[in-house]
């Protein structure tokens, strides 16, 4: 493995909507050629006198750097035809898997499981034989107890009763409970303490605290200085602040080789990226893409 096969599989990668053949320890071939690189920086590191300006360490910076975004472009490329073969192959259509790395292979796998689990599961909501929401989110709400299950709901919900009643306290009858008559009031004790006789105040009999009149903003009181850069601090930038602060950015003109889509740039501005396009970008944004091989610069 070395940088020269990684690029060559990118190169091939792009040029087909096919998937081409790998080893199936490609990826992992891919990791242990990095730690090498790795291995071999930090024993140039060791023998230079000062690594940070050393030419040697500077290229396998380099090297690494170039491997891990060559290997992450070829999986991203790859993936994306994998999910589509992945939905040719639930519908049972014909695919050709062959050439899958292993860590593709699981992904492919489990991406036909999951969509014909989910078609399955639509097929049965439509024809009334499964209730609504997504595949395994548990038993629906509208499942009905079974007879063991709502006999031990009816004997474990049954209220006790209270704990803080007193035993000799009288108990209302059904017949007083109609009728809205209190033993109390039959014995000729209602609403009064047992003890004089006296009428105990209820809540809602007590006064009520007296409430503080607002406090009236005085338009002659100067603000404090929290109160200023409060305000200071919410007030939204001006279009001249942005426009300002946009100019600022150094910017370089591509053209894109690639479906990027939508990015936000570093000038606060969205951009749609699509194969083909002649756009300028800030500098920022614009040396990633060209790294990445998804752009190439035009000045």
């Amino acid at each position: 493995m070395n940088l020269d096969e990684l690029q060559s599989v990118q190169s091939r990668e792009r040029q087909t909507d096919q998937l081409q053949q790998l080893r199936s320890t490609f990826y992992e071939e891919a990791g242990q050629f990095v730690n090498q690189l790795r291995e071999e920086r930090e024993r140039a590191a060791d023998r230079a006198d000062d690594p940070f300006d050393s030419p040697e360490v500077n290229r396998l910076t380099d090297d690494i750097k170039t491997a891990e975004q060559t290997v992450e472009a070829i999986y991203e490329r790859r993936v994306g035809k994998i999910v589509k073969m992945a939905s040719l192959a639930a519908a049972d259509m014909p695919t050709e898997d062959d050439g899958l790395t292993q860590e593709e292979r699981h992904l492919f796998e489990t991406m036909v499981e999951a969509i014909k689990e989910n078609r399955q599961h639509v097929l049965d909501v439509i024809a009334g034989e499964a209730p609504t929401g997504a595949v395994g989110d548990g038993e629906s709400s509208t499942t009905q107890p079974s007879a063991d299950d709502a006999g031990t709901a009816t004997e474990d919900t049954t209220p006790a009763p209270p704990s803080d009643v007193a035993p000799d306290a009288p108990q209302r009858t059904a017949d007083e409970a109609e009728s809205g008559v209190d033993a109390a009031d039959l014995m000729g004790g209602g609403g009064t303490d047992s003890s004089d006789g006296a009428a105990t105040p209820s809540d809602d009999d007590a006064p009520e605290a007296p409430t503080p009149p607002p406090e009236e903003s005085d338009p002659d009181r100067p603000p404090t200085e929290a109160a200023v850069a409060a305000d200071r601090e919410d007030a939204p930038p001006t279009e001249t602040q942005d426009e300002s602060e946009a100019d600022d950015v150094a910017r370089k003109t591509v053209r894109i080789t690639d479906d990027v889509g939508e990015i936000f740039g570093v000038d606060q501005r969205e951009y749609d990226l699509s194969a083909d396009d002649v756009v300028t970008l800030p500098a920022d944004n614009a040396d990633p893409l060209v790294e990445r091989d998804a752009a190439e610069p035009l000045e």
